[in-house]
């Protein structure tokens, strides 16, 4: 069958109507997906051989979550993760690296959806707000710094991952896509969450019942691409791709990847890389937690920055799964000193927190603080969001 097609030309493409648009670019991609074949395999790129400041975090072994006496003594280990750089490593987390379904294969999909799929299908599948994860964020949505914007793709899946529809190259691995989805979330997540209400005293499944995976929410499959910026920007960025935050959500679960840029602001002051584990997940907690464990949990400034020398010039790809309680949730604490009834009545949903948070991200709406000059800052439903330059 020939691979070619009598697709419109671009010119013609913009005068659609864009329900016109999707249903044309449904059918085109039908056509490519029945010539393409398998997936480019994905060779991740060799790790820094740098002699870099690597911080020192915890390695929760998720295999040991089976039995009471084994959650009991992670719930300890997390606990501490928590207390000291905020991040810890997992692994055993039910994925290997080689087999049907696996971390590689994830990767290889992560980029297809950026490398595969050109301008005009990224357009027609471009998320509609930045308060809803799904779709594309193309490159120079953000400011960063001095009038340079961000050089970072995105694409977002939420974990109901049929009920929108897709570019062509995803559609063959829906079915991964959505497992991973549910994996992510009911596996790692609920077991991660179950182990930190177990550091609180609290009942195993307090925080489980806040993310229900079968609830209305936001939490997301994220593939993310950095690309190399040129030696003017890095001067004027001082080399910070993503500067210092906090994460806005529960729990972010990142799959490890070779090309070292992500740091954490550690306890002393100072920013240390996060090392590449090969098939381990780094693991943090995100400002939905600090809220919910009534400071208990706080979650840890990190950034990312220019990689090293031997990696510089390479593409960054990510995979990621960033959770969220359910929409409806109020953001109250259940900790020692639970919220009243009153004070939850009138704490944020995490509807609204996340449309607040997102909605204002990057665009300049931070001011310096008046305490430090390295913070900006602003007051976001009563809770003050700084960033670190």
């Amino acid at each position: 069958m020939s691979n070619t097609s009598t697709a419109p030309s671009p010119f013609f493409r913009r005068l659609l109507s864009p329900l016109t648009r999707l249903r044309l670019a449904d059918k085109l991609s039908f056509r490519r997906t029945t010539t393409i074949g398998a997936l480019p395999e994905y060779v991740p790129p060799p790790a820094t051989t740098e002699p870099l400041d690597w911080a020192e975090l915890a390695i929760i072994d998720l295999s040991k979550a089976n039995t009471p006496e084994g959650r009991k003594a992670l719930a300890e280990e997390v606990v501490q993760a928590m207390n000291t750089q905020g991040f810890f490593y997992v692994i055993n987390h039910g994925y290997t690296l080689e087999q049907a379904g696996s971390t590689r294969k994830m990767f290889a999909i992560a980029s297809s959806t950026f490398d595969d799929v050109d301008s005009e299908e990224k357009k027609t599948y471009m998320g509609k707000s930045p308060a809803v994860y799904e779709g594309y964020k193309p490159r120079h949505t953000w400011q960063i710094e001095q009038g340079v914007t961000d050089q970072i793709e995105q694409y977002n899946i939420n974990h109901t991952v049929r009920e929108r529809m897709h570019p062509h190259v995803l559609r063959p691995h829906l079915d991964e896509i959505e497992n991973f989805a549910r994996h992510n979330h009911t596996h790692i997540l609920f077991t991660i969450l179950r182990l930190m209400a177990m550091g609180m005293q609290l009942p195993e499944d307090i925080f489980v019942d806040m993310h229900r995976f079968e609830a209305t929410g936001e939490s997301s499959v994220r593939f993310m691409k950095y690309y190399p910026r040129s030696p003017e920007e890095e001067v004027q960025t001082k080399n910070v791709w993503l500067k210092g935050h906090t994460d806005i959500g529960s729990i972010t679960i990142l799959w490890s990847q070779p090309i070292s840029g992500l740091q954490i602001l550690s306890r002393d002051g100072v920013w240390r890389y996060i090392k590449h584990i090969e098939n381990a997940l780094v693991v943090n907690s995100g400002d939905v937690m600090q809220l919910l464990s009534g400071n208990f949990y706080k979650p840890t400034i990190h950034r990312v920055i220019q990689p090293p020398k031997d990696q510089e010039r390479l593409e960054r790809l990510g995979v990621f799964y960033f959770a969220m309680a359910a929409d409806d949730v109020r953001l109250a604490s259940v900790g020692a000193g639970a919220a009243s009834e009153s004070e939850k009545a009138q704490a944020p949903t995490m509807s609204d927190w996340r449309k607040e948070r997102t909605e204002r991200y990057g665009t300049g709406s931070m001011r310096p603080s008046s305490k430090d000059e390295k913070v900006e800052e602003e007051v976001i439903l009563g809770v003050v969001v700084k960033e670190y330059n």
